[in-house]
């Protein structure tokens, strides 16, 4: 199979992210401007939009903000499509081999990642003070706790929270927060998965740790470590006057100054219609972090886990050094190039370490403090993950022997798609706009197209009601597909507990996959079995 040719420069002109468009198809492979560039032409390209909104042209569509997720469009050479799943014949692992036991539901797909079991392995979040998480978070934190997995709260959600209070600085009370750690416990079953507090330089300078374990009894915390918006500060939209003077008031840099006359003038004018708020990104240092994690602990963090973004490698390895001598349960890297915020577009397409190169670096970090004799945590890798296959492919991969790195993936925008797609097409069957395809296809009420909805209406009778649908749309999403589907592939390399999978499960397709993975060829692998097996 022919190498992957990266993708031109020609969508650098003309993105869906932004909203822009060129006039004509055939743009310079170079620029991505049109050949003849006219003054007459109606469209907006990123040049012209650039001319018009300046800074806003960095951002997604900002008219989006808060019913929308954003990712990059850059094809980066290398993903998890590079690889196939090597199916087996013979044999069953981690199940007797009789053809009446070993079938494909029996498969055993739970975790623990952070010490923490999981039904399935994947944790969601992290949803912090977007729009977009908090206007769909009970679908969010009730589907997560049907799932049994764990859903993290992002960053700023404290800072955010207009009815928060503080006391010389530090956060006492947040009606936000509070209500999103209930929403998860409403239909938590105290066993699998738990409820994460994710926390930024912001929150640690308001106490937000020390509030949500002490106040709301949150036994995750997690720390991030330099990730906002990419390696910047988080960022969201504002499209109040009056909350953004009040976020500025507490700390946090918004974009331009809502207590500018002038500024103000501008918005009430028109000119613009939202501030930007942004929060630091912290500068960690060894002694500081090491002490950091101690004095979580102090306050009764039960597990701790880390997350980063897509740095460089000596920052891949700085970062596992710190875990490692901080002994941290887990470690989640974030490839390029999605977001659940207001991620700049550049930043998504053009800057970090991609998926699969960044968990290459990571495992080979775990590898070296293995050899070492170093406490390794539990991996979790995040970045453009959305079925199965990928999952499979990023766990197995990560198993040199004795059991794989990587416990669970982290998923952010597709859990949000179900949720979002799902309150979306209820409320077209209340107003009878459903589609007439999906209507004559799935059923024109969401009892009769949500597949799940007669088993959870058994399983919780008269609490049924209690469940939003984008809940009931997240359970099925990540047990009715991705849990079986994992099932059917596990199944197919004969092996039925998700510790089995390993590296020799997969095979490259590309040089470019081998060479960066070490994983073989598909020509390659077990190319002596032919002559050994025969011989």
């Amino acid at each position: 199979m022919p190498e992957r040719v990266l993708q031109n420069s020609s969508y650098l002109n003309s993105k869906s992210t932004t909203g822009t468009n060129t006039r004509v198809k055939d743009v310079s492979p170079t620029s991505g401007m049109c050949p003849i560039c006219i003054r007459e032409c109606p469209f907006l390209c990123e040049i012209s939009l650039s001319a018009f909104r300046g800074r806003e042209a960095l951002y997604p569509q900002p008219e989006y903000f808060g019913d929308s997720t954003a990712g990059a469009v850059k094809d980066y050479g290398l993903d998890w499509s590079h690889f196939n799943i090597l199916s087996s014949l013979f044999g069953a692992e981690g199940i007797e081999a009789d053809p009446d036991l070993a079938l494909f539901p029996n498969v055993d797909v739970s975790s623990e990642v952070a010490g923490v079991p999981i039904r399935v392995p994947v944790v969601i979040g992290a949803y912090g003070s977007t729009e977009v998480a908090r206007v769909n978070w009970d679908s969010l934190a009730i589907g997560a706790a049907l799932s049994g997995t764990i859903i993290i709260i992002g960053e700023n959600v404290c800072g955010m929270d207009l009815d928060a209070k503080f006391s010389n600085g530090k956060v006492v009370y947040s009606r936000e927060l509070k209500r999103r750690v209930e929403s998860f416990r409403k239909f938590w079953d105290g066993e699998y998965g738990d409820v994460a507090v994710q926390t930024n330089i912001e929150d640690q300078r308001m106490g937000v740790d020390v509030y949500a374990i002490s106040k709301l009894e949150v036994n995750i915390i997690e720390r991030k470590l330099g990730q906002g918006a990419k390696a910047i500060g988080g960022e969201v939209r504002i499209r109040d006057l009056k909350k953004a003077i009040t976020l500025k008031r507490r700390g946090y840099i918004v974009i331009p100054d809502p207590e500018d006359p002038t500024v103000q003038e501008a918005y009430r004018d028109g000119v613009f219609k939202s501030f930007e708020r942004h929060s630091r990104v912290g500068m960690p240092s060894e002694k500081d972090f090491l002490e950091d994690i101690d004095q979580l602990r102090e306050h009764g963090a039960k597990h701790v886990i880390l997350k980063t973004g897509s740095y460089r490698p000596s920052a891949v390895a700085f970062t596992m050094k710190l875990a490692s001598e901080a002994k941290v349960d887990a470690v989640t890297f974030d490839g390029a190039g999605g977001g659940t915020g207001m991620s700049p577009v550049p930043m998504m397409d053009e800057m970090g370490t991609p998926t699969v190169y960044l968990e290459v670096q990571a495992l080979k970090c775990a590898e070296v403090l293995k050899r070492r004799g170093r406490h390794v945590p539990d991996l979790m890798m995040a970045g453009g993950f959305i079925n199965e296959t990928q999952i499979f492919k990023s766990i197995s991969m990560s198993n040199f022997g004795g059991g794989p790195y990587v416990k669970a993936v982290l998923m952010g925008r597709a859990p949000l798609t179900a949720v979002m797609k799902a309150s979306y097409f209820t409320e077209l069957s209340e107003r009878g706009k459903l589609p007439k395809y999906f209507a004559e296809r799935y059923g024109d009420t969401p009892d009769r197209f949500f597949i799940t909805a007669p088993k959870l209406r058994a399983m919780f009778k008269d609490r049924f009601s209690e469940i939003p649908w984008g809940a009931v749309a997240l359970y099925t999403y990540l047990t009715e597909r991705i849990g079986i589907g994992l099932k059917q592939l596990m199944a197919g390399v004969r092996k039925w507990r998700l510790n089995l999978i390993d590296r020799g499960d997969l095979a490259s397709l590309t040089e470019r996959a081998s060479r960066v993975t070490g994983i073989p060829l598909m020509e390659e692998a077990e190319k002596e079995a032919i002559e050994r097996i025969l011989g």
